[in-house]
């Protein structure tokens, strides 16, 4: 599992609670590609008592049919709107300010609807809030954590934005969850294993996209996993890990030794480097190389998760718990 919870995300929590009861709206910023595993538990749990509208952003990488489901499931929850986006698409924010009014109900006319916009790093909050604005506002970047404090601005079409800085919680309970926001870019590549993120998603990618796996990288065939004999031996107080590779079914490793002999990853002797394959498929995925593609659907939302809003208090980047 991986743990990453900077200490200026402390802060940020206690802004968010300190702001939050003269807030009308939240809106959730969330990856299209990964609505559940971006959707951070610890701000669900603050913002319980308030309408929200979900913004899956990067719809343009997203795969189309995936993001209609979960549109609509989060559509079906109370108090709540879906809108799938391209953040820089002009057009697509204008819709948000009306959905804003919508959610907040009766606002008095002389004060604008007041929106607090919120998401894990790296997920588009910033380009989201400068479209919205018409002009750079908040900082972007494609690194997480970009933004560090509040900041906040008025829009068009009487709303006010508070923005976040982005938080993440301070334990990701779901190993698959887990796994896919690294590929995603949302944790710091210096706090995951490159490789090991990389071979969960060449696994995952066959499993849900073999065609569009195969026809990038010329493979042509997509291994079949056989999970070794001693794969769920543990330590008697170790965590009990699940073999992702198995699940999926396919020999991530193979798949990214195959990559890496294809993008330059051979070493002097025939040796593969396997962090050449790592860094191919992870930065090919997050650009939309591989086409339109999502890594979650509503039906692989674990029937009982847990999150740990007040962890350990942790001041830098955390690798990877095990």
């Amino acid at each position: 599992m991986l743990g990453w919870y900077p200490g200026h995300m402390h802060k940020a929590r206690r802004q968010i609670t300190e702001a939050l009861p003269e807030i009308d709206v939240v809106i959730e910023v969330l990856d299209a590609r990964l609505p559940y595993s971006s959707a951070n538990p610890m701000l669900a749990e603050l913002t319980r008592h308030k309408p929200v509208l979900k913004v899956l952003s990067r719809a343009d990488l997203a795969d189309p049919e995936r993001t209609r489901e979960w549109v609509a499931f989060f559509d079906a929850q109370p108090d709540t709107r879906a809108l799938a986006i391209t953040t820089t698409n002009a057009r697509e924010l204008k819709r948000i300010p009306a959905l804003c009014h919508e959610l907040a109900g009766q606002v008095r006319a002389d004060r604008d609807v007041r929106v607090m916009v919120m998401g894990i790093p790296n997920v588009g909050k910033s380009t989201l809030i400068n479209g919205l604005a018409g002009k750079a506002i908040a900082r972007t970047g494609n690194e997480p954590a970009v933004t560090k404090r509040q900041q906040k601005v008025r829009i068009g079409g009487r709303v006010a934005l508070t923005d976040t800085p982005g938080v993440l919680w301070p334990k990701i309970e779901d190993q698959a969850s887990a796994y896919r926001l690294a590929a995603s870019g949302a944790i710091r590549d210096t706090a995951i294993d490159y490789v090991d993120v990389a071979v969960v998603a060449a696994a995952e990618l066959a499993r849900r996209y073999p065609e569009a796996l195969k026809a990038r990288y010329k493979l042509k065939a997509l291994p079949p996993y056989a999970p070794h004999p001693e794969a769920e031996r543990v330590e008697a107080d170790g965590p009990v890990r699940v073999d992702l590779l198995a699940v999926a079914g396919f020999d991530g490793h193979a798949m990214l030794a195959e990559i890496a002999g294809r993008r330059g990853g051979l070493r002097p002797g025939g040796e593969v480097d396997l962090h050449r394959g790592a860094e191919v498929l992870l930065h090919e995925l997050r650009d939309g190389k591989l086409g339109r593609l999502t890594l979650e659907t509503p039906a692989d939302i674990p029937a009982a998760h847990t999150a740990e809003p007040d962890g350990a208090e942790d001041d830098g980047d955390a690798a990877p718990d095990a």
